[in-house]
């Protein structure tokens, strides 16, 4: 089922019981309603096995859209916040791919697996680059390249790289760029994606390179490696190397 049409039987499940319950005489009042179809929402978008990141928007979304009411905000302030948000998570519903930032422990990691020589590494979902900036400071020698598909983190990526020699922020999709040069790619992005992004780079990435998830392991296939980052997120490393298994 697709992730918006399980938001929208999840939204509409959590109206239906804040309404049976409200018949019932069982809760009365705006805001115990409101939580009713809050909670109903969430449990329903549970049930129906929506990613993690869902359930806190089914759980904010009614009470935000009633307290933002009473405010009485100009419609233009609405309009700039729905723009925002779709500058800053563009697909994100269709590729289920939320916006997740690394952080410092996480690139020292990172540092620590990139080669001794001079070497090219690509993010592949980079968000503003809070992965590749640490990089690119602490291994002037190497290359580093983000791709980033929705327009407001790519320009903030970009911004805050300004004036770095060896860091290229680009935006495009993951999958459109070739990945033959680079010695490691690394990904943050979700369960959804990594069976394909996997395939991509068997076919792709050269004997001896890296391919590097944060957080999600690769389906159906054991990693050579994983890194404990040892962060406050529990942050593990799934590191796959590219070799003949990877084409076989």
């Amino acid at each position: 089922m697709p992730p918006a049409l399980k938001a929208l039987l999840s939204q509409v499940a959590g109206l239906a019981i804040a309404f049976a319950l409200a018949r019932a005489g069982l809760v009365a009042g705006l805001w115990p309603l409101v939580g009713v179809q809050a909670l109903g929402a969430t449990v329903a978008a549970t049930a129906l096995n929506s990613a993690r990141w869902w359930l806190p928007i089914h759980l904010c979304f009614l009470p935000l859209v009633v307290g933002a009411h009473g405010l009485d905000l100009h419609p233009g302030v609405y309009l700039g916040a729905f723009v925002l948000l779709v500058l800053v998570y563009w697909t994100s519903f269709r590729t289920q791919v939320p916006l997740y930032l690394s952080n410092r422990d996480t690139a020292r990691a990172v540092a620590e697996l990139l080669p001794a020589r001079p070497a090219r590494l690509l993010d592949i979902g980079a968000g503003t680059g809070s992965l590749l900036r640490p990089l690119a400071r602490a291994r002037p020698d190497c290359h580093f390249t983000g791709v980033e598909l929705a327009p407001a983190t790519w320009l903030v990526g970009r911004l805050l790289a300004a004036g770095m020699a060896n860091l290229d922020c680009q935006r495009g999709d993951l999958f459109a760029r070739p990945w033959h040069d680079y010695d490691l790619v690394y990904a943050f992005l979700s369960p959804v994606p990594m069976a394909e992004v996997w395939q991509k780079a068997a076919r792709e990435l050269r004997p001896g390179s890296v391919l590097l998830s944060n957080s999600f392991p690769v389906p159906g296939r054991e990693a050579d490696f994983v890194v404990e980052v040892g962060d406050r997120r529990a942050t593990r490393l799934y590191g796959y190397r590219i070799g003949q298994r990877a084409h076989a």
